[in-house]
């Protein structure tokens, strides 16, 4: 018999944790599970003023391009793409899926 499946489940609302959908043996785990990303705070607290806007985490930074070069993108504008449809991608840099990845200007000008 011949089935036919309903783009219905497209608008369906759940709720459940990002980490849930990530696989456990996922690189970007593993790689969580072995860094410790804290260091960077310390080694670039000197580079950040205490006045103007606010800036975007630098682990955040720091672990897209580790993404870029783990997993091999040419660029970082690709790496910035595959980011905001990758749950294991968003996870690692601990952004939800209404959250915006930072643009590629801000890696231009730092």
């Amino acid at each position: 018999m011949l089935s036919k499946h309903s783009k219905d489940q497209r608008e369906q609302l759940e709720v459940f944790a990002l980490s849930e959908l990530v696989p456990e043996d996922h690189l970007v785990r593993k790689i969580e599970e072995a860094m410790d990303f804290s260091f960077i705070y310390e080694k670039v607290a000197p580079l950040y003023s205490s006045k103007g806007r606010p800036s975007i985490d630098p682990v955040v930074l720091i672990k897209m391009v580790l993404i870029q070069y783990v997993f091999g993108h040419r660029s970082m504008r690709e790496t910035i793409k595959r980011i905001e449809t990758d749950v294991a991608y968003r996870w690692f840099i601990g952004y939800g899926f209404s959250e915006k990845i930072p643009q590629i200007s801000t890696f231009s000008k730092n």
